[in-house]
């Protein structure tokens, strides 16, 4: 039995409140860091805050396409990618502010582009999975996508402790 409208509406709704979420948790765990604090590694290993946030940049560009928006052509992303090692080398990374900014405009346009989501693509297949799941659906990419997003903006509240800042969500 298919979902009901209206409840494929509130599904869409419930994807966009949790993108809105994610990044108001982001921008209160980065906000008073500088660039050079974001490239502090965390010991013993992990990424540092400057790889997290070009990293949810990075995943939004992947889900532009299937949400009708194009790609912003961010090629100076590739080092955020899935699997990439960690930034080692500061000439490498973006400057904080400008993947702020970055994020702030992919987040938008997210947000644009699941308001505008036919209700019957969600159940389309996926343009591609991050698990390899052939039978991946827009559906459950975007909750993947979302878990994701929410997931590295966690990460961010662990890594300004890590840079000396107090935790900026009580």
């Amino acid at each position: 039995m298919a979902p009901s409208p209206v409840a494929v509406s509130n599904e869409i709704e419930v994807l966009r409140h949790q993108a809105r979420v994610t990044q108001r948790v982001m921008r209160l765990n980065v906000e008073a860091i500088s660039h050079e604090e974001s490239l502090i590694q965390p010991q013993p290993a992990g990424n540092c805050l400057n790889w997290v946030i070009g990293h949810l940049v990075f995943a939004y560009e992947l889900i532009f396409p299937l949400l009708g928006k194009p790609v912003m052509g961010e090629g100076r992303l590739k080092p955020y990618a899935r699997h990439s090692s960690p930034l080692k080398d500061s000439a490498e990374a973006v400057p904080l502010q400008e993947l702020l900014v970055a994020f702030d405009k992919a987040s938008e346009r997210v947000d644009a582009g699941l308001a505008g989501l036919a209700t019957k693509k969600l159940d389309e297949p996926a343009p591609y999975s991050p698990t390899n799941d052939p039978k991946e659906t827009v559906r459950s990419l975007l909750a993947s996508i979302s878990f994701h997003q929410a997931y590295h903006a966690g990460q961010t509240g662990l890594l300004r402790r890590v840079v000396g800042k107090p935790g900026a969500i009580a």
